[in-house]
């Protein structure tokens, strides 16, 4: 899958995020990469800590095990996900996709 890396204990994903959003989700794919809309706006790092919390809660793991490596001001993010493996984050683009 394009925009995905595997490290030993973390995966790396690139994500393109929509603030100000109706509603918090993880929608599916854009551009190859995967779209995320938070409700909370981009000041002040608000819209990153939902993005944290959506992401964490999407696989399992703490908001502080999701890491924002790339585009902390930018829509266009490069997050790594301490504790998931590739496995269960294809198991879960399946999901999305179908």
């Amino acid at each position: 899958m394009p925009g995905l890396k595997e490290e030993e204990s973390a995966i790396t994903v690139e994500i393109q995020v929509q603030p100000r959003s109706s509603r918090d989700e993880i929608c599916g794919f854009q551009n190859g990469r995967v779209k995320v809309k938070v409700t909370a706006p981009p000041e002040g790092g608000k819209a990153n800590e939902k993005l944290r919390e959506i992401i964490g809660k999407a696989f399992g793991v703490a908001k502080s095990k999701v890491e924002i490596v790339r585009g902390e001001t930018s829509r266009l993010k490069t997050i790594k996900i301490h504790g998931v493996s590739r496995d269960e984050y294809d198991s879960f683009t399946k999901s999305l996709t179908t």
